[in-house]
């Protein structure tokens, strides 16, 4: 029987997030016939991925390891466990998990064939601006980086803290390269939606162009 329910559940999300991410490869594949950048083709974006390959194995397996693995450094503290504030804590970050799971479901469909893993000069791709587009300019990125913080949060290993600084240092970069591109391809169109927008949280107080 599972005992840490918060961890399974965690475990499970992120093995669908990261099937999700196989199955629109093959989607983006089947109607455009690329690999949805799979095979990054900018330089940066491939020493990028030299580190992001790993790092998405390690988060893959860590949570998985916290249930199984009786290891100080690979399993869930002990007060995590015990703690009824901190217990409590990781219940409700695996609330936010699933949500983050399932609006990330919505981002993939909104975006259908221009969801792209890097940045591709041969195409120009879709300026999406409504739904959660239409006040963050990175909503998956955004939720994504949620979804690390709660990974954090529930395993509370060393490793997994580790890989939690890398993974957010790496959402901004390649943010901002996503950006310099989109300016790039759409010019005035996606300046005036940068002025409106947050990277990875909501503007208010501005109106759209």
């Amino acid at each position: 029987m599972i005992q840490d329910i918060p961890g399974a559940t965690l475990a499970a999300t992120i093995w669908t997030y990261w099937f999700g991410v196989g199955l629109m490869v093959f989607r983006v594949h089947r109607k455009s016939r690329r690999l949805g950048g799979l095979v990054p083709e900018q330089p940066m974006e491939r020493l990028m991925w030299l580190i992001w390959v790993p790092l998405v194995t390690a988060w893959f397996m860590l949570p998985y390891l916290a249930l199984v693995r009786r290891s100080p450094w690979l399993h869930t503290p002990a007060f995590a466990l015990t703690d009824p504030a901190y217990a409590g804590l990781r219940w409700v970050a695996a609330v936010v998990a699933l949500l983050c799971l399932l609006l990330t479901a919505w981002c993939w469909a909104r975006m259908d064939a221009n969801w792209s893993m890097a940045v591709s000069e041969r195409t120009r791709g879709e300026l999406i601006s409504d739904g959660l587009f239409a006040r963050v300019r990175h909503p998956i990125y955004a939720l994504s980086v949620t979804l690390m913080l709660c990974s954090a949060v529930i395993v509370a290993t060393p490793p997994m803290l580790a890989i939690a600084v890398i993974h957010i240092v790496l959402m901004h970069l390649k943010a901002r390269n996503e950006e310099r591109h989109m300016l790039k391809m759409h010019g005035d169109a996606y300046a005036r939606y940068l002025r409106r927008t947050g990277r990875f949280m909501p503007r208010f107080g501005t109106r759209a162009a």
